[in-house]
């Protein structure tokens, strides 16, 4: 009997695939706890008896007035530096569609229905707890975006001994919930439009491809293009960082004859530390240095806005992917590695309620207007991503503690014939292994039959 050979999401990748998963998680890991370190030092500043002089500084104007960029530190941090993340992210995303999971369409659909899920239900909880409450809806979006530096220093952290499958789940998941984030902010938060910017940095645009696609080289060409781009799309009135995900978009991810690396994953190794180690920590620390005492957090947790930031945060979150990543598996042809179990998924889907960088930026622009609600939000945002990474870390630690009995049976090698002997063919534990392979294959099949059959007859699809 034959059994189809479908491709499976968070099978066993390429080892080009291994390795630059493996890479991204290290820099993302170290990224993470500067992030951490930036935000505490960030609260500690602006609760502390010098949060004057963390407002003084915050509120600094520097830049080009002639040019409209007399901008405020705190504003260079938010619509400027972050435009580096955005275009890395851009970088990862072109890799992802073309070299990536997501470049075959029946392996993408189990992280696009998940990342989609796990936007919408938390965009419907808060928006449910403001109606109901009385509350604004401005802030639908803000619990919609998952941080991934955070979640995956939270990962690495606790879950050392968890299979590298969970930590290729959550990556992947996130490249897609970024794409989905940046449209949000492209579509939902550009104020009024100047048509002349915005035609001349969509000129400076194709300027940027053409000689990407001439082969022209040289950081003194493409720098100062960037930095026009940028300056041209913040005055347009669209978001500036949407011009760091376009230039990313465009640089090449594939490798050609007599290429180690492509032009894309040679431009992000070079520009990844700056984004990790400069421009996202300087974001988390003009931008999470909110007033937190007893009576903001009781504040937190009675007024809607706030609430439905949490609850969309550590609730919706965790349903919206758990849901859909098990709908994903149920109804299309998309499935999860068999090492993995739904606990592991539902605990990383909890862990992607970890909302920072996005979900801050976010709450910026859609309370623009009213800085205490600002702060109120921001807030929010800090203690449901907390409660986020602290339920994750739990139901990780539990996971380990399963999967620690797991690596040690198959990392033993009592013959030291630098095989583990769960992979030689003389131990009765091999033949049991791929025996539950076979039946699991042999189940599929015939639950495929049963359904092809079941809509040749026009009956009831089974159960």
């Amino acid at each position: 009997m034959s059994v189809p050979n479908d491709r499976k999401f968070l099978g066993r990748l390429s080892l080009p695939e291994r390795r630059y998963i493996a890479d991204a998680l290290r820099t993302e890991t170290v990224g993470g706890v500067l992030l951490l370190f930036a935000a505490v030092a960030a609260l500690v500043w602006a609760n502390s008896p010098l949060s004057a002089s963390y407002e003084t500084v915050s509120d600094f104007h520097i830049g080009p007035a002639a040019l409209g960029l007399d901008l405020s530190i705190q504003h260079w941090a938010a619509d400027g530096l972050l435009a580096i993340f955005f275009f890395v992210a851009g970088i990862e995303l072109k890799r992802e569609l073309v070299a990536g999971e997501l470049r075959d369409p029946k392996a993408a659909m189990l992280p696009v229905i998940a990342a989609l899920c796990g936007m919408a239900v938390p965009a419907l909880v808060y928006t449910l707890e403001n109606i109901v409450g009385g509350g604004s809806l401005d802030g639908w979006a803000v619990p919609t975006a998952t941080d991934i530096a955070f979640a995956l220093a939270v990962l690495a952290v606790i879950g050392t001994s968890l299979p590298s499958a969970l930590r290729a789940f959550l990556l992947t998941l996130a490249v897609v919930d970024d794409l989905f984030a940046i449209l949000i902010i492209a579509i939902f938060f550009t104020s009024e439009l100047n048509f002349a910017a915005l035609g001349g940095a969509v000129a400076g645009l194709v300027v940027f491809w053409v000689l990407l696609r001439k082969g022209v080289r040289g950081w003194y060409v493409y720098v100062p293009l960037a930095l026009v781009i940028w300056g041209l799309m913040y005055n347009s009135g669209v978001h500036a960082t949407i011009a760091g995900v376009a230039m990313g978009l465009m640089l090449r991810c594939t490798t050609r004859e007599g290429e180690e690396h492509s032009p894309g994953e040679h431009i992000e190794h070079l520009v990844r530390p700056l984004s990790a180690g400069l421009a996202v920590p300087l974001f988390a620390l003009f931008s999470a240095g909110v007033s937190i005492s007893g009576g903001a957090i009781h504040d937190v947790f009675t007024q809607p806005v706030t609430l439905g930031v949490v609850l969309g945060l550590v609730v919706g979150k965790a349903m919206g992917i758990f849901g859909g990543t098990w709908l994903a598996a149920r109804f299309t042809r998309a499935e999860l590695n068999p090492d993995l179990a739904w606990p592991d998924v539902f605990a990383v889907a909890t862990l992607a309620g970890i909302g920072f960088t996005v979900s801050l930026l976010i709450g910026e622009l859609a309370f623009a207007g009213d800085a205490v609600l600002t702060d109120e939000v921001k807030a929010a945002v800090l203690i449901g991503s907390l409660i986020a990474a602290v339920l994750a870390s739990v139901l990780l630690k539990l996971r380990v503690r399963k999967y620690q009995a797991l690596v040690s049976a198959e990392e033993r090698d009592e013959d030291e014939d630098g095989i583990p002997d769960i992979y030689e063919e003389d131990n009765p534990e091999y033949h049991l292994r791929m025996a539950e392979i076979y039946e699991r294959k042999a189940a599929e099949h015939r639950q495929r039959a049963q359904l092809a059959g079941a809509s040749r007859d026009g009956g009831d699809r089974p159960a």
